[in-house]
């Protein structure tokens, strides 16, 4: 049954779903007024049984209220799918999806039916043909995707809790853009009869809240797992190098972290990892991936991918979730999209009608990619480890912008949200305030099946974690503000200590850190690119060594470093050369007379 309502008009259709009424309250045709922020597709009330008379307890979800993004099955009605000519050419469902009635028989009241992107396939939240919904943390920019309505609905608090599915970021992304929290659950975990598939192998069906043990209750009901006593992490491994390259510093994102971590479970816990590093020595079947094709463009030729394997590595597994939520989407829906040829979103129109060229070999080779994948996260966390990465790496675009059509952006996004999205495992997204007007966020991944240590985890520590975002937020009324030279000088200082204690990826991460804070200091360069010999990243050290020659023409230990990262990548002439010009400058420097005179005589 279809019901059409004027905003002057409500129309009560009773669904009869064997549960509770189901009430039509009013369906939005217009984008005139949006009093819900343009959030909702349709306006319901699914009601939950009568509950329990005392002495038994109430229904654990009771009092609380819920919307659905528009891609969950209810009797009687036609999921949009975000497009309205999905809508005109399906019937209307048999059945309610077994989630949402699992949700309204534990007490909780639906509310409504939500905007997402067209087909639930993009990342950006922005929908033609409903309205995009407005973001309530920044109204000018926009409130991600694919499950924007739902995300909207919590962080404009109309509802309690809100559904969505993830599938490459679809619930992540809006709660790390609107400011809220956001559950992806385990691959498997939570039943998807009665979602319309985006990508079966990939989507998952996730939430969203505000408060952590709503986010947990909900959980507790969906992901149907048997009562365990709560344990606390043994260990909260920092990705470090996720964190190198974000816009926000590094005391409002992976620092808040370390002394949440600090302050409840002690320094044991806490662990360091360059995460690039140890997926190409756990995953081998990324090697078989050899070229990244790109609008039948071969993108492995630069010098650059070459002598970094791992960024190579890294843009291979980012392109993974689009070959397999690609080929998988064009399965199940490639027939109907012929033949009704519907209109799409720029962005979303980019990713369908890209020409990855994927054959039945990669798609396979893929498959053992997420397989060996899931097996090193596994590892790594084992039953009570914690994985911190951001969760996005730039703020969200502005609205109406083409930012997030680019090819950089969407690579930037992939590579973080790819990790839970191939291995299958479980995120949460994590707000942590604003920076320069925008919400900022990280995500707490556990190993396939940690759900609910994930959400007791979140549950502890999220308290502490708000009371650090507000000492790390510099306050307003504070008279004594610390300069960015002063900031940038302190992450030195930091970086140097790091280094001295051999933690080589830590140093970077500080020396980064003074980089963003004030870009034109020849000593971080050449500090970073030290930290960089350490790990063999030769390629990084003598471009952070060029740069730090351009600002300082008498860098002496930028001349050496250089030199020797140009030795080590088969560069001796100017090797030699960087040696010889830092005995110019220092004749005394008897390492760079050494290295000189060695290659001399190498090549005499």
């Amino acid at each position: 049954m279809k019901s059409v309502a004027s905003p002057s008009s409500q129309i009560w259709v009773l669904l009869g779903l064997g549960l509770a009424g189901i009430y039509v309250l009013t369906r939005k045709l217009t984008q005139a007024a949006k009093q819900d922020f343009g959030a909702f597709i349709l306006k319901l009330n699914l009601l939950p049984p009568p509950p329990p008379a005392p002495p038994k307890a109430p229904h654990p979800l009771s009092s609380l209220n819920f919307a659905i993004s528009d891609i969950f099955d209810l009797e009687g009605y036609v999921s949009t799918f975000g497009h309205p000519e999905w809508e005109r050419t399906h019937e209307p469902a048999s059945s309610t999806s077994p989630v949402v009635s699992a949700l309204v028989e534990s007490g909780a009241t639906c509310v409504g039916t939500t905007v997402v992107d067209d087909f639930a396939y993009g990342i950006s939240g922005e929908n033609k043909h409903f309205g995009t919904p407005t973001n309530p943390a920044v109204p000018n920019r926009v409130p991600g995707g694919s499950s924007s309505g739902a995300a909207v609905a919590v962080a404009a608090n109309f509802v309690d809790f809100s559904l969505g599915v993830d599938t490459s970021g679809g619930v992540r992304v809006p709660a790390g853009f609107c400011g809220i929290l956001g559950f992806r659950p385990s691959q498997g975990a939570v039943s998807h009869v009665g979602i319309i598939p985006v990508s079966t192998s990939l989507d998952t069906v996730g939430w969203f809240a505000k408060d952590p043990d709503v986010l947990r209750r909900v959980g507790h009901i969906l992901l149907q797992a048997p009562f365990v006593m709560q344990r606390n992490p043994r260990q909260i491994i920092i990705a470090d190098d996720c964190f190198q390259h974000l816009n926000v510093p590094l005391d409002r994102t992976s620092q808040v972290l370390i002394k949440t971590t600090e302050k409840l479970f002690g320094k044991q816990v806490l662990k360091h990892i360059n995460l690039e590093d140890y997926i190409s020595s756990k995953v081998p079947s990324l090697k078989a991936c050899s070229i990244q094709k790109s609008n039948g463009v071969l993108k492995s030729s630069s010098l650059k991918l070459l002598a970094n394997i791992m960024q190579f590595l890294q843009s291979v597994i980012i392109l993974l979730p689009l070959y397999l939520c690609r080929h998988e989407f064009e399965q199940t829906h490639n027939e109907w999209m012929s033949i009704v040829k519907p209109d799409l979103h720029p962005a979303v129109s980019a990713q369908l009608n890209e020409k990855f060229e994927v054959s039945d070999v990669e798609i396979e080779n893929s498959k053992s990619v997420r397989s060996e994948l899931r097996i090193a996260v596994n590892s790594l966390l084992k039953d009570e480890g914690i994985l911190v990465i951001p969760t996005v790496a730039d703020p969200p675009p502005k609205l109406g912008g083409k930012e997030i059509l680019s090819q950089d952006y969407q690579s930037r996004a992939l590579s973080l949200l790819s990790i839970a999205s191939i291995s299958g495992c479980c995120q949460v997204t994590i707000p942590l305030g604003l920076y320069d007007k925008n919400p900022v966020s990280v995500s707490l991944i556990a190993r396939h099946g940690g759900d609910r240590f994930l959400l007791d985890t979140l549950k502890t520590m999220y308290t502490v974690l708000q009371e650090q975002v507000d000492i790390a937020a510099p306050s307003k009324s504070s008279k004594s503000v610390v300069s960015k030279e002063q900031s940038a000088e302190i992450a030195k200082e930091k970086g140097n200590q790091a280094y001295k204690d051999k933690q080589w990826q830590k140093a970077i991460g500080f020396y980064t850190e003074a980089i963003k804070l004030c870009g034109h200091n020849a000593t971080y360069y050449s500090n970073r690119a030290q930290a960089y010999l350490e790990l063999g990243s030769y390629l990084q050290a003598e471009e952070d060594c060029t740069k730090a020659i351009s600002f300082d023409k008498k860098n002496v230990k930028a001349y050496f470093r250089r030199g020797t990262a140009r030795e080590m990548l088969g560069y001796y002439k100017e090797a030699i050369d960087d040696f010889k010009y830092a005995l110019v400058l220092e004749p005394t420097n008897k390492r760079a007379a050494s290295a000189a005179e060695r290659l001399r005589k190498l090549f005499q």
